[in-house]
């Protein structure tokens, strides 16, 4: 089953859309502010991980036309799934929690910090929030991450669960962060795909701004794009680098990179779905394909690539 990209959603301070991944806004652009995307009714007690994604996954459904005025599904809300991505969205409020604990007592603590202690509030919020019943995944599980939920999203798909899912990948910037990081600067943003089989995204009359090809995971960098290589069958006309500090010598010499993370700032978990959501900013404005995905470098627990390619015609 084909697998395309029918929405995406982009909530950066130097991006509002995955065209402006390609160019982006200047360097000093100030922080998103949910509240204005939003207003403020629903957001009050709730982590700026799942406030980013709200605004990311409302932009996303929206491009699919998936909600209607009053933000309903316009299809039915179990055939869409929510795969979230995120390796420190919640992380000030676990912090924040043990320090309460540590000072005082478990009695001590906040109740409305209870639920955003939950590793899978951000995908959880979003599917209550847009009224999606369709299965739920939260993946925090390092660099290859937002690759990952990616692969999950289209294996829902090819599965039968679902006839689309919403991707998200979101990393707050906040003290807890920079601390855990050893002070780097996250995106402080989120991003957000659709994926939607061809064949229904024909039927609604919804144009693909990208289509999935082949996924690897393994050990290794080069490995990695060899079997992606393999699978697209052509070297890529653009190769997304994972974040890494050195990039090994001598992998796709000649193919022109995009970094992301040094573009945007450290993405961890939603590096993966920026990508994706880039790749289709690089297809709308006449960039040609394939277009190689890489995660995790070397000296991570893995490395993932992902094959995009330009939609047919």
């Amino acid at each position: 089953m084909n697998v395309v990209v029918s929405g995406t959603g982009v909530v950066l301070p130097r991006a509002a859309s995955a065209g402006e991944l390609i160019e982006p806004g200047p360097a000093d652009a100030p922080p998103v502010e949910p509240r204005d995307l939003l207003g403020r009714k629903g957001l009050r007690y709730k982590d700026r991980a799942t406030q980013l994604a709200y605004c990311a996954a409302r932009a996303a459904l929206r491009d699919a036309a998936l909600l209607d005025d009053d933000g309903k599904p316009t299809v039915a809300a179990g055939s869409v799934a929510v795969v979230v991505s995120s390796n420190y969205g919640n992380l000030d409020t676990v912090t924040r929690a043990m320090d309460t604990i540590t000072r005082e007592t478990a009695a001590a603590g906040s109740p409305m910090d209870l639920p955003n202690a939950s590793s899978n509030v951000v995908a959880s919020s979003v599917a209550i929030r847009f009224g999606l019943r369709g299965p739920n995944l939260m993946l925090c599980n390092g660099a290859t991450s937002g690759l990952d939920a990616l692969r999950w999203g289209a294996e829902l798909i090819r599965a039968g669960r679902v006839t689309r899912a919403l991707v998200l990948g979101v990393e707050p910037d906040n003290a807890a962060v920079r601390a855990f990081v050893g002070g780097a600067r996250t995106v402080d943003g989120a991003a957000a795909v659709v994926l939607e089989s061809a064949a229904a995204a024909a039927e609604r009359g919804v144009p693909a701004l990208a289509a999935l090809g082949g996924t690897v995971r393994g050990a290794g960098l080069a490995a990695s794009l060899a079997r992606l290589a393999d699978a697209a069958g052509e070297r890529p006309a653009l190769w997304q680098v994972p974040e890494t500090d050195a990039l090994p010598e001598g992998l796709l010499d000649g193919v022109p990179r995009q970094d992301l993370g040094a573009r945007f700032g450290l993405a961890s978990g939603a590096l993966g779905v920026l990508q994706c959501a880039a790749a289709a900013g690089w297809f709308a404005r006449g960039g040609a394909g394939p277009v190689y995905a890489s995660a995790g470098g070397d000296a991570d627990d893995a490395s993932a690539g992902l094959v995009l390619l330009r939609p047919a015609a």
